[in-house]
């Protein structure tokens, strides 16, 4: 199911290290099913697959200010090297493996979005999230 998306399978051929990155954002809402369909993947990466992400395409500092990023696939793809300031190589240790994919554990999905949610940055759509999740762990 998730590699049959077609934004998994243009991050497929991107030929990054996939021991080297983690699926963050809704990405991991997606593959748990809480989510039909996701407008974007959030792509963590250590520093080979950010290495390749440089020779994609040009770092920009991310919305945010937390990070840098390469985005790729008119918008589909984002790679970053960091994420809200947990350590990278942290984040893909703990990752869960979906069809071949890492991706973060829905609980630290929920962690963040509502450390997002506390500093005032948060949208709708993430207590909507919040809830799922909530609700999909218990």
């Amino acid at each position: 199911m998730v590699r049959e998306h077609p934004f998994f399978r243009q991050l497929m051929s991107l030929s990054l290290p996939i021991e080297d990155y983690v699926i963050a954002g809704s990405g991991p809402m997606f593959a748990h099913g809480l989510r039909r369909d996701i407008g974007d993947i959030d792509v963590v990466a250590g520093s080979v697959a950010w290495g390749r992400a440089l020779e994609l395409g040009h770092p920009e500092t991310a919305p945010l200010g937390y990070a840098q990023h390469v985005v790729l696939s008119g918008g589909t793809i984002e790679i970053l090297d960091g994420w809200f300031g947990y350590p990278v190589d942290a984040l893909i240790a703990e990752a869960e493996i979906i069809e071949g994919i890492r991706f973060m554990p829905l609980r630290r999905v929920l962690e963040w979005k509502l450390k997002f949610m506390d500093n005032g940055v948060g949208r709708e759509k993430d207590w909507r999230d919040i809830e799922m999740i909530r609700q999909y762990l218990q």
